[in-house]
């Protein structure tokens, strides 16, 4: 069996140059859709105090967070006082409980890069992996929560990920759903987290779950599950809420954010969805998620949370939010195996002695702009240093022998046509910022 000693981590992973162009591209293209929508940028150190991320995913999410130990004369002890990020959220809602009366009311904030969680790796699930944030704090308007949703599509759209679907529900229709049913209220945040094994478990086995594991009875287990994944679970949502007051609340909510988003995101690609639960347990609010075929599970998700601030010892103001899972998204794209860079200039040596002239052609080629490479490696023939410009993509090569210095040119190589032209020394910066313009 292979060594795995240079393996990295599992559920982590190395990026070579041509992925990580793509993925740096990606979040390029997606940090422009959130300027466009006025977000300021926002970051935060990658990891927290650990009181400051517990308590705040529910029971099974606090288990996936990354522990820190103690250190120096406190690690014997084995305990953990720090923790790598779980996500973006908690740590915004951190940001503002701090800085508060310096920030911007409502505060629209996007943040990007890596979260961490100890979960089991699988297809398109890492422990290491990117998101990209979008969050409105202070404002309690349904625009708020439309601007996330719009933000987040119109990424993907830019992006050029096309086939999705935003499921909406609200956490507020679905504690109308349980009331209704009669669930306790200290069960239902353990009976919401296994209701949203819906989109990963069979109806009979969530339902088997609420029983075992969370003590509701089986007739209330079977009828809730029931409800949420039936053809008609729409219809069945709204009868079974008329009387209410925090289930008609949801379907407002619900219904305010379809007529808002679904003029820019498409009608046929945002709908209520009552299965769909979201377990965190900060959501309040109205909540989504974006599926897309050919990869399980959600693209991207969000909700509003507007008591997360206040919990952490914030102002109590409201707020929404939504993030992109780049890992996912760019496993979607038909391009996501990576981006071929283009080298513009491919320096040959054929000659020590020509070695300092060349060093100041490429400085003059690089400060006009132009990426420029020269052959480090020992072999002097040519034949083998042209193949290495064809391996980099150069558009050109620079051959400079001893004939060449002679005359005072440099032979400029053409490596998609293969023609070749002599061009003066002082004008070869000129001549190739000439020739390079049109593909740049």
């Amino acid at each position: 069996m292979a060594s795995r000693q240079f393996d990295p981590p599992s559920g982590t992973r190395d990026f070579l140059a041509g992925v990580l162009r793509t993925r740096e591209r990606v979040f390029t293209q997606i940090r422009e859709v959130f300027e466009r929508y006025g977000f300021e940028p926002l970051q935060t150190p990658a990891f927290e105090r650990l009181e400051t991320l517990t308590g705040k995913y529910g029971d099974e999410g606090d288990k996936l967070i990354f522990k820190i130990l103690r250190r120096g004369e406190h690690e014997a002890t084995g305990e953990a006082d720090l923790a790598l990020r779980y996500d973006m959220t908690v740590p915004l809602a951190r940001v503002v409980a701090n800085y508060g009366s310096q920030l911007p009311t409502p505060y629209k904030r996007y943040a990007m890069g890596p979260v961490w969680r100890a979960d089991r790796p699988g297809k398109g699930r890492f422990r290491e992996f990117a998101q990209c944030d979008v969050d409105v704090v202070g404002s309690a308007s349904p625009l708020a929560d439309a601007e996330v949703v719009c933000a987040l599509t119109d990424a993907l759209d830019a992006v050029g990920v096309r086939n999705y679907q935003v499921l909406v529900n609200s956490r507020q229709a679905l504690s109308g759903l349980l009331e209704v049913y009669g669930v306790p209220p200290e069960l239902g945040g353990g009976v919401l987290i296994t209701l949203d094994k819906l989109d990963k478990l069979a109806p009979e086995r969530v339902a088997a779950e609420l029983v075992e594991a969370r003590s509701l009875p089986a007739h209330i287990a079977e009828a809730l599950v029931n409800d949420l994944t039936a053809a008609d679970a729409v219809e069945r949502m709204n009868t079974t809420l008329k009387d209410s007051e925090a289930g008609r609340a949801g379907l407002e909510e619900i219904t305010g954010l379809l007529e808002l988003a679904a003029g820019k995101v498409g009608r046929e690609r945002i709908a209520f969805t009552p299965s769909l639960v979201r377990g965190l347990d900060y959501y309040t609010g109205v909540i989504f998620e974006v599926t897309a075929e050919g990869m399980p599970g959600s693209i991207a998700s969000g909700g509003r949370y507007d008591g997360l601030i206040s919990a952490l010892g914030g102002p109590d103001v409201p707020a929404c939010g939504g993030s992109l899972g780049i890992e996912r998204i760019i496993g979607l794209l038909s391009d996501h195996e990576g981006d071929v860079h283009r080298l513009d200039v491919a320096a040959t040596v054929i000659a020590e002695d020509t070695a300092a002239e060349l060093a100041g052609f490429a400085a003059r080629l690089r400060d006009a702009g132009l990426s420029t490479e020269i052959y480090l490696a020992a072999s002097r023939k040519l034949a083998k240093q042209l193949k290495w410009a064809a391996d980099r993509h150069a558009r050109f090569a620079l051959i400079y022998g001893a004939s060449d210095k002679e005359a005072g040119v440099v032979t400029v190589r053409d490596m998609d046509s293969g023609e070749q032209a002599q061009i003066p020394t002082n004008e070869l910066a000129a001549h190739l910022i000439r020739r390079c313009a049109p593909s740049r």
